[in-house]
């Protein structure tokens, strides 16, 4: 490693423990490798700006807030609910199956972990105290629950991997369903297991009659993800194009069948788009300034030649790759893992004959276990805050879950067919 670029990680560590914000961080730390290089200052901003209002694709990410923040409203979000909750209710540990499902369904619209555990979370975790569930365990279900959201497509985070690994965001949304799948169902076998155990109740058994009348409220929001996805996959639209249609298409059918949009929360949709908006191109701006000091310093290359030197293969290296991720997972939000990583791994992936498609969506899964991994998972944080039950609860309850998920992660990063099976099937 060079002096300057050991420098540069420095200031980017002490950014770090002073809480400045990643995106500032980044690019402290980028201005300062270009002072003590004697490089132009001026390329700061020319990086930032050329390169992010270069990219047509990261224009799908504020379609996608939107789209989230619309669907968010307790009226549709409690549709949602109603419509898992006649199909899995009746089983034991019932309403627990609904949060898992739930959440599978609600993915599908946001593509938010924190979208769901947000706008769902609070209504699973009041359910299922009226039922007698244990808080920690209702609020480790949501939790993990949660986290399907970004695997499950149509998803923030493999659109900005695929923004800065150049991959297929077509394919890393199909090679996505399988995975998504296969935690929910893992979670429900889990969530049966305990039930059991603990003896929680079942829901009560819904007539035909009242399952056409949930199903036909829940429908026009059910929509949305197959209005997207089918743009998507039909070639029709472009990932964007479909963002922009399913945006509209949300605030269609919240202005005029639902009716939970008017002005005034317009506006606040509105405002919140900005600010998150705001927040992921500043990141995505910094990330890409801060890739090109990676790229100057042959950073890939020297760390691609050393593991290949120490005799590092596919399998030692997705092993390195799932633990270290699993580690700044515990520290580190989402976006400063995969903003940092990505233009460092993704190129060592491929030269290493992994297919960037599998590696982006094991890369996403192990960020995504991190929302929920103690000490610091921002969603335990967030479902503490709004169901009052402490951290320590909660975290003990998460950490099974957390194990069970961890299977997942191992069948999908060494098998895999499982991730790839279906882009292939449709020709990416």
């Amino acid at each position: 490693m060079s002096v300057p670029l050991l420098l540069v990680f420095v200031v980017l560590i002490v950014s770090f423990v002073v809480k400045v914000p990643v995106a500032l961080s980044m690019m402290v730390s980028g201005i300062f490798y270009l002072l003590i290089t004697g490089q132009d200052i001026g390329l700061a901003a020319e990086l930032i700006l050329s390169r992010l209002y270069a990219s047509y694709l990261l224009m799908a990410v504020p379609l996608f807030v939107f789209t989230a923040s619309i669907l968010n409203s307790g009226a549709i979000t409690e549709k949602i609910f109603n419509f898992a909750r006649v199909l899995f209710g009746r089983w034991k540990g019932g309403l627990g199956h609904v949060n898992v499902f739930a959440s599978l369904i609600f993915s599908g619209m946001t593509g938010s972990a924190i979208a769901d555990a947000s706008g769902l979370g609070l209504m699973e975790i009041d359910a299922m105290r009226k039922e007698g569930y244990d808080d920690g365990f209702s609020c480790a279900v949501t939790a993990c629950s949660a986290t399907i959201g970004p695997i499950f497509p149509p998803s923030i985070p493999l659109v900005i991997y695929s923004m800065l690994s150049g991959a297929s965001v077509g394919a890393l949304f199909w090679a996505g369903m399988v995975p998504g799948v296969m935690i929910a169902i893992a979670l429900m076998i889990y969530i049966m297991f305990i039930a059991n155990i603990r003896n929680y109740p079942r829901g009560e058994k819904y007539k035909f009659k009242e399952f056409i009348s949930f199903t036909a409220k829940a429908f026009p929001a059910l929509l949305t993800p197959v209005i997207l996805l089918t743009g998507i996959y039909t070639g029709v639209m472009t990932p964007t194009e479909a963002g922009a249609v399913a945006a509209f298409y949300a605030l269609l059918i919240s202005i005029l069948i639902y009716r939970t949009v008017g002005f005034k929360s317009l506006w606040s949709v509105v405002l919140d788009t900005v600010k998150t908006t705001g927040t992921i191109g500043l990141t995505v701006g910094a990330a890409m300034f801060f890739s090109y000091i990676i790229t100057n310093e042959n950073v890939s290359e020297s760390v691609g030649a050393f593991l290949i030197g120490f005799g590092g293969n596919r399998i030692i290296f997705l092993l390195v790759v799932n633990i270290v991720l699993l580690l700044l997972g515990m520290f580190f939000d989402t976006s400063t893992i995969q903003l940092i990583l990505i233009p460092i791994l993704a190129p060592i992936a491929e030269q290493l004959g992994i297919d960037l498609i599998h590696f982006g969506i094991i890369f996403t899964l192990n960020t995504m276990i991190g929302l929920s991994t103690p000490p610091f998972g921002i969603l335990l944080f967030i479902l503490s805050g709004i169901s009052g039950e402490k951290l320590k609860v909660i975290i003990k309850e998460t950490i099974p879950m957390l194990g069970v998920m961890l299977i997942v992660l191992g069948l999908v990063t060494y098998i895999p067919d499982i991730v790839l099976f279906a882009p292939r099937m449709f020709g990416y």
